[in-house]
């Protein structure tokens, strides 16, 4: 049986780690380095990073180099992709695989020519979805903050044509709120695809993880202030899940 992977997140600005409530009111929460090493120590099965300031991509370069050359689990970079050139840069950083969110949407043939470039399992399709009827989500851009009129669910099929081998799905409604994973969002993901899907957005506690990975059909649970703030500690949440005969990663 797959394993479920738990993945903690970095949401980087500016050379720290931030977090906020629907992709707004960043607040600073910890030196990205540290947290990175601690998270390996934890048993996270992956690392994923993410860029939400670009306004110093050098620095921002080059923590992801420190990162990798420090942790042995995958590493995940998203935000700040916005051509092959961007997929270069990351990759040749160390990281194993990279995340592409507006620029996917705006240009769908950069998803296309990445995976040409470099195989499905190194590019994955990160859709930020948020709720505008009822069981409908559109694909937003720009941190969330614009519409693109996109079907997200349809969006995530053809993310799948373009040949990605698995789909972030971040759900704007629930992000930072603690109230739990959007179920809904995450089954319907899920039954529309045949590639994994990574669940992110609501984690407040250890039951939150064992329900999308359940019914929320998710391969991957994604999450960032509860382990930040060590609310939740990775390895206590992977005993927990084994106590439902979840299968999860090394403890």
């Amino acid at each position: 049986m797959t394993k479920k992977r738990i993945i903690p997140c970095l949401d980087m600005d500016n050379g720290r780690v931030v977090k906020g409530k629907k992709f707004q009111n960043m607040q600073d929460v910890a030196d990205p380095i540290t947290l990175a090493k601690q998270y390996e120590l934890d048993f996270a099965d992956e690392l994923f990073i993410l860029d939400i300031s670009r306004s110093d991509r050098a620095t921002f370069i080059n923590i992801v180099k420190e990162i990798v050359h420090d942790l042995s689990i995958p590493v995940t970079v998203g935000g700040g992709i916005r051509s092959l050139e961007d997929v270069d840069e990351v990759l040749e950083a160390g990281a194993d695989k990279i995340s592409i969110t507006s620029a996917a949407i705006e240009n769908p043939e950069l998803l296309k020519k990445a995976v040409e470039k470099y195989g499905s399992e190194r590019i994955a399709l990160a859709i930020d979805a948020k709720n505008v009827a009822e069981n409908k989500w559109n694909a937003f851009t720009n941190g969330g903050r614009n519409d693109s009129g996109l079907d997200a669910i349809e969006w995530a099929k053809q993310g799948e044509q373009l040949g990605v081998s698995e789909i972030l799905v971040n759900s704007i409604d629930a992000d930072g709120e603690k109230t739990g994973y959007d179920i809904a969002l995450n089954q319907a993901m899920a039954d529309a695809v045949s590639i994994p899907i990574i669940a992110s957005g609501g984690a407040g506690d250890l039951d939150h993880f064992r329900e999308v990975l359940t019914d929320g059909k998710a391969d991957a649970a994604l999450a960032a202030s509860v382990f930040h703030y060590e609310e939740i500690v990775i390895s206590d949440l992977k005993e927990y899940l084994l106590n439902f005969d979840i299968p999860v990663g090394e403890i």
